[in-house]
């Protein structure tokens, strides 16, 4: 049976909250830097190991910069500087 004198802690409710450092864009503090789809080294480090495009959320780029990335991968894509897709895994 359930014993009522035993309580769970609740969900959501501790103090330990895990305040995560603001990313920074890249590109915005470096001016230097240039979002090209001739350079697929450097677009390399954007695109996971399958191929997919890492949203901004994890690399911590801006909306107008990660605009441009995704636009510099695709077109890297289309003249095979870059793939598709990943390795395949078999």
């Amino acid at each position: 049976m359930y014993n009522s004198s035993s309580k769970k802690p609740q969900k959501g409710a501790g103090k330990n909250k895990f305040y995560q450092r603001r990313k920074i864009c890249r590109f915005c503090v470096d001016k230097d830097l240039d979002i090209d789809y001739k350079n697929p080294k450097a677009l390399r480090l954007f695109i996971t190991e399958r191929g997919k495009i890492i949203p901004r959320r994890i690399t911590g780029t801006c909306a107008k910069h990660q605009r441009e990335l995704t636009v510099a991968i695709k077109q890297s894509r289309m003249i095979a500087l870059l793939p598709f897709v990943g390795k395949p895994m078999y």
